[in-house]
């Protein structure tokens, strides 16, 4: 497997780009969840000049009708954390899996058991390839109906709903914690059975496979193009961002982001709203010719 931490090697600036890996909300799109004339022309132009682009995000695959119009050549986007590969091509609903790796349900319900200890009050919901189920406090926070309204322990034992398809990730909400605080418990609490990080403003964390994040799953499909970590330039907002920023070659912090996105990026854009994304790519593509 290919190492999803930076190595040293020839510096940045002096290695093109062959791949751009872009974070989605609170990067690439702007904060009414559109993509910009602006930064569509962007991404057409990077793929025209031979770079290929990459969504890579928390969302799951059925939320990634915002950008389907916008794939170029490959047409994948690695979601939920790193937990899948997906071939948008299909459009809404009809996506197909090139990759999944999966949260053992052992390790799901020893990280929700360990959650519960250390932090009372905490409520779960599940993320599968096509389902998605909650307890029944678990708030409303995507505007989705859930398939199936259980404990998370029922949700994962297997014998559970959807018992078949694997589980992509796990999200633990918790009504009064801070969210920086609510991580930093959360990865002492459950230890290496499971990768624990967030991407929402809220008390909101994300648990994965414990090897699986962004930076390993982007590592894995550039290894397969035969392309270094010193060909990527990567953006981001939020802590579910940290790692693919510090694996990248280049990667820039949006000008909104996470104090802990600034301290990882080697460099830093404008804010989503300002197209920094575009911002980047423009430069980047004016430097080659």
């Amino acid at each position: 497997m290919t190492s999803a931490t930076r190595q040293p090697g020839t510096p940045a600036a002096a290695t093109p780009p062959r791949l751009i890996a872009t974070d989605l909300d609170g990067t690439l799109l702007r904060d009414d969840k559109s993509v910009s004339p602006r930064t569509v022309a962007a991404l057409a132009a990077a793929e025209s000049a031979g770079i290929e682009v990459f969504f890579v995000t928390g969302r799951p695959a059925r939320w990634m009708d915002v950008v389907s119009d916008h794939v170029h050549g490959h047409g994948l986007a690695i979601c939920g954390n790193g937990a899948a590969v997906v071939d948008l091509h299909g459009g809404p609903g009809t996506h197909r899996f090139v990759k999944v790796r999966e949260l053992a349900r052992a390790n799901a319900l020893d990280a929700v058991r360990l959650l519960r200890e250390a932090a009372p009050g905490t409520v779960f919901a599940v993320e599968q390839t096509y389902g998605f189920h909650q307890e029944p406090d678990y708030p409303k926070l995507h505007m989705e109906i859930p398939d199936h309204l259980l404990p998370a322990e029922r949700l994962l034992a297997p014998d559970g709903p959807d018992a078949d398809q694997p589980v992509l990730k796990i999200l633990a909400y918790h009504p009064d914690l801070d969210p920086d605080a609510f991580l930093t418990l959360a990865r002492l609490a459950i230890g290496d059975r499971a990768n624990v990080t967030r991407s929402s403003p809220s008390a909101l964390l994300e648990l994965s496979g414990p090897d699986v994040s962004k930076a390993s799953t982007l590592a894995l499909c550039c290894a397969e193009r035969g392309i270094s970590h010193e060909e990527v330039v990567a953006f981001g907002d939020m802590p579910n961002d940290v790692e693919m920023l510090t694996w990248a070659g280049q990667s820039y912090a949006m000008g909104n982001a996470h104090p802990d996105v600034i301290a990882a990026a080697s460099g830093r854009t404008v804010a989503n709203n300002e197209d920094g994304v575009a911002v980047v790519i423009e430069q980047l593509l004016a430097a080659r010719l």
